[in-house]
């Protein structure tokens, strides 16, 4: 008997509640029927045309993405829209598209970064809410390395744990390095936490020229390991958690693969 998109979709919400999302976000059932029935789900970071196409080939009825396909309002939804295209795809295969976004930032992303790195005594980098039991809950984590490095061997280390073909560094490469801060995702807004919590290097993603040149400035290290090479975690993740919570599902992972080659 196939589950409905109602039981999985309040599954997740009891596990990731929309509430712990930013105001900002669009998290949820973005596209579908809450009582059609799914067997088969598909993963990905982002719902790109090469991801739909194959989740739609492969016969998914949900497709369960970390970034929002729709983002900001929609006026109309046609064919003369990329987004929109999308939606009519996913209405006329009668899939569904789910997102979890900054609450799933806040829930599980900043403790996957966290074990990766093996950061100690850690802390939340910035505070979005509390718990039920008042303790504190947010974005990234800020914490001490496993051991005192300089920053290339940082930098390294970022590479290996991440499984990165490269990252891209500010900063002093032979500078120590010990108390360090990671955000998931897009990170130039995390430096001023970064430095008000003592971290002396911040691992995150799309990092522009001037925010790290004025992060070094003040004296904070960083390392740019991308957006997608600091979250792609969350399609194994998920794989695991939807398989502990769903017997019967059937699950089909977008491939590990940067979105950008470097030549």
């Amino acid at each position: 008997m196939s589950l409905t998109c109602r039981e999985i979709t309040e599954r997740l919400e009891q596990e990731y509640p929309s509430s712990c999302a930013e105001d900002w976000d669009n998290v949820g059932l973005l596209v579908g029927r809450m009582d059609a029935p799914v067997e088969k789900v598909y993963l990905a970071l982002d719902l790109t045309q090469e991801h739909l196409q194959e989740a739609l080939d492969w016969g998914a009825e949900l497709i369960l993405t970390h970034h929002p396909m729709i983002f900001r309002g929609m006026k109309r939804v046609n064919d003369q829209d990329f987004i929109g295209k999308k939606v009519l795809a996913l209405a006329e295969n009668h899939a569904a598209c789910y997102a979890m976004h900054t609450n799933f930032d806040v829930l599980a992303m900043a403790d996957i970064n966290e074990r990766l790195l093996g950061l100690r005594n850690t802390q939340v980098l910035l505070e979005t809410g509390t718990d039920e039991q008042g303790k504190s809950q947010g974005i990234g984590r800020i914490g001490t390395l496993p051991y005192e490095m300089d920053l290339e061997s940082c930098a390294r280390y970022v590479k290996e744990r991440f499984e990165l073909p490269g990252v891209r560094v500010f900063g002093d490469l032979k500078q120590t390095v010990l108390r360090a801060a990671v955000s998931g995702g897009s990170g130039k807004s995390m430096v001023a936490s970064a430095l008000s919590g003592g971290a002396q290097v911040l691992i995150t993603g799309d990092i522009d020229h001037h925010t790290g040149l004025d992060a070094v400035d003040q004296g904070l290290c960083v390392i740019d390991a991308g957006h997608y090479g600091t979250e792609y975690f969350f399609i194994s993740y998920m794989k695991d958690k939807l398989e502990q919570m769903f017997s019967g599902l059937q699950i089909c992972c977008a491939k590990i693969r940067q979105p950008f080659a470097d030549l």
